[in-house]
């Protein structure tokens, strides 16, 4: 008796793998990837992606089972959900028999510029293990940075000139420097100097007019750019300041007024002239009456 019952589970449990088989076998999904955006991607930023699930317009699918591994360099947020379940059979005549998959990644910070391989994997409910593909994210740091240096500061006049040099491999455009409001400098008149495009590893300046103390400080500064897929990115830099390398040069020395100098021999020797030549007029109108 026993024996007969086992046997016709291992008759059921053959039938059953048999049918799933037979269904996996006609279940055919195909799953590219439509879109990235951006593209390129940033590393320690988001990026979108849209998967296409095609195929599941096949009831013996079942219920079909969609996920990203979450592996360097590309992660998901807490409260993303994956993977996602599907509903295959589901889909009416004269609609589209394929199920777009949205999803927000994260970028590692330290994703390298190229092509960084991410892989998804899917499932049927009935008679199929995970199957796996992979995909390409395409990712390039178009993030800058700067070295930003206080080349000139002149405190008699209050001018404050900045040097910035981009030390990054991607040109910048719109570069704009900002001073924001800060208890060590006192910015008079506009506190935004915008500079205009600057290519890697060039660099140009910024003049401000500024009341800085005697001694050391710090400056903060914004920078303001676009970068090369047209996104408006801000960083702040802190700049030192050291005053004894601007005090008593021989450039904030007035220079001395030899033009006053001249002038004024210039007069002198003009009232001498003056004088000298009335003199000898004086003589000569003498020794004239004294000959008549």
């Amino acid at each position: 008796m026993k024996k007969g019952v086992i046997t016709s589970l291992v008759f059921l449990l053959g039938i059953f793998f048999m049918v799933g088989t037979v269904m996996a076998a006609t279940c055919k999904l195909e799953i590219s990837l439509l879109n990235q955006d951006p593209y390129p991607a940033i590393p320690g930023d988001y990026v979108k992606v849209v998967f296409e699930i095609d195929g599941l317009e096949n009831p013996d699918c079942g219920v079909v089972t969609f996920g990203i591994k979450e592996e360097y360099p590309i992660y998901l947020d807490p409260n993303v959900k994956n993977p996602i379940t599907i509903n295959s059979g589901t889909y009416q005549r004269n609609y589209g028999s394929f199920y777009l998959a949205p999803y927000k990644l994260r970028v590692d910070e330290n994703a390298l510029d190229g092509e960084n391989p991410i892989e998804v994997y899917y499932s049927i409910s009935i008679g199929s293990t995970n199957s796996v593909k992979e995909f390409n994210i395409t990712v390039k740091d178009t993030r800058a940075d700067f070295e930003v240096n206080v080349k000139d500061y002149d405190y008699n006049t209050k001018k404050l000139t900045f040097e910035i040099l981009n030390i990054e491999k991607t040109d910048v455009e719109a570069l704009t420097i900002e001073i924001p409001k800060q208890e060590n400098i006192e910015v008079k008149g506009a506190n935004r100097v915008v500079i205009g495009d600057l290519d890697s590893n060039e660099y140009t300046t910024a003049n401000f007019e500024a009341v800085l103390p005697k001694g050391e400080t710090e400056i903060k500064l914004n920078i303001i750019y676009t970068d090369s897929i047209n996104v408006r990115r801000e960083m702040q830099k802190i700049v030192n300041f050291d005053s004894s390398y601007f005090l008593d040069r021989n450039s904030d020395k007035k220079s001395q007024p030899y033009w006053l100098y001249i002038l004024i021999i210039a007069v002198v020797a003009w009232f001498v002239w003056r004088k000298i030549k009335k003199k000898r007029r004086e003589e000569e109108r003498k020794k004239k009456k004294g000959m008549m």
